[in-house]
């Protein structure tokens, strides 16, 4: 999902780009409270999480491969304003030292896949959980469903910028079922990805998924007991 330079016009790619850049000023006053001792190393390595995974690429169709977006899970994990933050440092680094992403496209790409992904995913998880039962599983039932929308939304989202400003011949509905088509096969490698972490992060210490504290019991250490062995009475 990548847009690189040329895709899109100058106009749209300036609008976007205002728009990240404002979406990314009010993630940088909302991360002040949600970073705290637990949740900022585990930003860090969120986001080196998803940049290694969107360095890997999964066969979703023929001649068609995908990756991970990361912005439901990062939202999970550290938080909706976080979770936008670490995947756009994912996305200006890929930029700069990888040309995977045009410079003059970064604000689109910021766009739709830091702030759609985030904004979609994380809202559904929220309405999702509260709903849900309180329980590990239903966490990360909802994390793969978020996941699971959040790509495909990314993928229409892209489908409106292209009908502003795309510069190829390609038709607007070329272009938009063969996004949204593929990405919904992506969404689904996305879900899987994304419930494995949750799970996983929830099944060792519970306390570092944001999203899920104060709906699943911490884990708690007993103290046993030692006996006394025969030999030492």
């Amino acid at each position: 999902m990548h847009v690189p330079d040329g895709f899109i016009d100058a106009p749209v790619s300036l609008g976007t780009g205002v728009i990240a850049a404002a979406g990314i000023a009010v993630c940088l006053r909302g991360a002040h409270r949600e970073l705290d001792d637990r949740t900022a190393p585990l930003a860090g390595l969120t986001a080196a999480f998803v940049f290694a995974a969107q360095m890997l690429n999964f066969p979703v169709a023929v001649g068609t491969s995908g990756h991970l977006l990361g912005g439901a899970l990062a939202a999970i994990l550290v938080g909706p304003y976080t979770g936008v933050l670490c995947v756009s440092v994912v996305l200006l680094v890929q930029a700069l030292l990888f040309a995977d992403g045009g410079l003059t496209a970064l604000g689109v790409n910021i766009t739709v896949m830091g702030l759609v992904t985030v904004l979609a995913g994380y809202g559904l998880f929220r309405l999702l959980i509260r709903v849900l039962p309180r329980t590990r599983a239903a966490v990360s039932a909802a994390s793969f469903v978020a996941a699971l929308v959040s790509v495909p939304t990314a993928a229409l989202a892209f489908t409106g910028v292209y009908a502003l400003g795309g510069t190829t011949d390609v038709p607007l509905g070329t272009v938009a079922g063969a996004m949204i088509g593929v990405h919904l096969l992506i969404g689904l490698g996305e879900a899987i990805i994304t419930m494995v972490t949750v799970s996983s992060v929830l099944a060792v210490r519970p306390d570092l998924v944001y999203a899920a504290r104060g709906r699943v019991r911490e884990l708690e250490l007993k103290n046993t007991p030692v006996r006394p062995s025969a030999a030492g009475v």
